[in-house]
């Protein structure tokens, strides 16, 4: 269960970074508001799933999945551009991401 915890504190990351992004630094009232409990929400999740894992791995793949979901909804969402030098860092992520998940955790 705490994988499912996990995935879910990541979707609340990628959401955070999203609406934060929204918020225009904290300029903004509602995506303000947004940030700030989409924040509670993945810090809640994560809690749960480090009640199983390292918080070290735990935090690395939080924040690692997260890092690439936000990259790629970036480039999808807000036409950033994605480059090999991007491309290259997301394979390093996720090969580490994996790595941590194979470590016996």
């Amino acid at each position: 269960m705490h994988w499912v915890y996990l995935a879910i504190a990541t979707v609340f990351e990628i959401l955070f970074a999203l609406s934060a992004n929204a918020s225009k630094g904290f300029t903004k009232l509602w995506p303000t508001v947004l940030t700030l409990v989409i924040g509670a929400g993945g810090t809640f999740f994560l809690s749960l799933a480090l009640r199983r894992l390292d918080v070290g791995v735990g935090y690395a793949i939080w924040t690692g999945l997260g890092s690439v979901g936000i990259v790629l909804l970036g480039s999808l969402v807000f036409k950033e551009k994605l480059d090999w030098r991007k491309a290259l860092g997301i394979a390093v992520v996720i090969v580490g991401v994996i790595g941590l998940e194979l470590s016996g955790v």
